[in-house]
């Protein structure tokens, strides 16, 4: 079943190495090591959570109602918009983006909120991970979806590890108000971008 793991783990990790609203936010809470791991253990398990729910039939169950999708979609708009705003003003708030500044600090039940809205609300972790890492999962040979659910799985705690334990490694270098600037500028028009996108695909799909 070798051939199952390696096509889930290919599959996954294809999926999941890109840039995007949450690899974004798990990056900057392990550069301002501020409950990185607790973040990364819980965008592990929901990825591992929704593909063993989509490979045990939940991608036909969302596929058969559009209207789940369809809420996922705009609720995503509203909280990437939200998000990228405030990126854009921490961008031009200095102060608050040097890491050992003033100020408290998230709550690990906040940044743990924060994170499953970026997981959840995201209308594309339903039609990749449920919907197509589901349906090729449930299509592998005899015995071979739970080899390829391991290997999607593999692939997502990897990518969450490495991608928690390299922000840290870059905190140094990173730990610059002008860096933080450029990290919150940018993170802030990804969002606004990735939320003007999905407002126009919901657009178009809706009736």
């Amino acid at each position: 079943m070798i051939g199952s793991f390696l096509a889930g783990l290919a599959l996954q990790a294809s999926l999941i190495v890109a840039i995007g609203p949450q690899n974004a936010f798990v990056l900057r809470q392990g550069l301002r090591r501020e409950h990185a791991a607790a973040v990364v253990a819980l965008c592990a398990s929901a990825d591992i959570g929704l593909m063993t729910a989509g490979v045990a039939g939940m991608g036909a169950f969302v596929r058969a109602r559009p209207g789940l999708l369809g809420a996922a979609t705009w609720g995503g708009v509203a909280f990437l918009a939200a998000y990228g705003l405030r990126g854009l003003h921490r961008a031009f708030q200095p102060g608050a983006l040097i890491v050992t500044g003033p100020g408290r600090p998230f709550s690990r039940a906040g940044v743990l909120a924060q994170a499953a809205a970026f997981t959840f609300l995201n209308p594309h972790v339903y039609l990749d991970t449920v919907l197509l890492v589901g349906t090729l999962g449930a299509g592998q040979p005899e015995g071979g979806a739970t080899w390829f659910l391991l290997g999607a799985s593999a692939a997502s705690v990897a990518w969450f590890i490495a991608l928690g334990l390299g922000a840290r490694l870059l905190a140094p270098w990173l730990a610059r108000p002008a860096a933080w600037r450029l990290l919150d500028l940018a993170t802030g028009l990804t969002m606004c971008a990735l939320a003007a996108r999905l407002a126009v695909s919901g657009a178009i799909r809706s009736p």
